[in-house]
């Protein structure tokens, strides 16, 4: 089975497919920094596993809000009419902690906190801390770590 390994510092998401070929991508975690606590704005760390996969067969920068799709194509035209929206784009990978009192239960459960991987606009810098605590991904790199791991895929958030 597949596993993922997201390095906080250098901003890289690490997937290690089955047949141990691992495929690097540069991601964009929270801002405010490594955190477990609920409304920290924070990344939490830990073990995590993919609870839900969400967005199959949507087009690219289709657009996502509360995990459903609203028919809406990104475009820089929309994100000038909505220049306050956080951008949730093309697919959704769902996370849930599997570390009871450090990510999962409580203040600080990475399910209840809707933490994700998700696409964000490709204008959006990465390999910096930018997200309100999500794993953002270029569009076309989420579609391909999408198609590449199940359900149940371990997601390891390491300093």
């Amino acid at each position: 089975m597949s596993h993922i390994r997201i390095m906080l510092k250098t901003q890289e998401l690490r997937l290690t497919g089955a047949d141990g070929i691992e495929t690097r991508y540069p991601v964009s975690t929270a801002a405010n920094g490594a955190g477990e606590q609920q409304d920290s704005g924070c990344t939490p760390r830990g073990r995590h596993r993919i609870r839900l996969k969400i967005g199959a067969g949507c087009p690219e920068n289709a657009v996502f809000v509360g995990r459903r799709h609203t028919g809406e194509i990104w475009t820089p035209e929309l994100a000038r009419r909505s220049p306050d929206r956080d951008w949730i784009l093309s697919r959704i990978l769902w996370l849930t902690g599997l570390e009871s009192g450090h990510n999962r239960g409580g203040r600080c459960d990475s399910l209840r906190r809707f933490i994700y991987i998700h696409g964000t606009p490709d204008s959006e810098p990465m390999g910096r801390t930018c997200s309100h605590g999500c794993i953002r991904m270029r569009n076309r790199d989420v579609i391909n770590l999408f198609d590449s791991v199940a359900v149940g895929t371990t997601v390891d958030i390491l300093e």
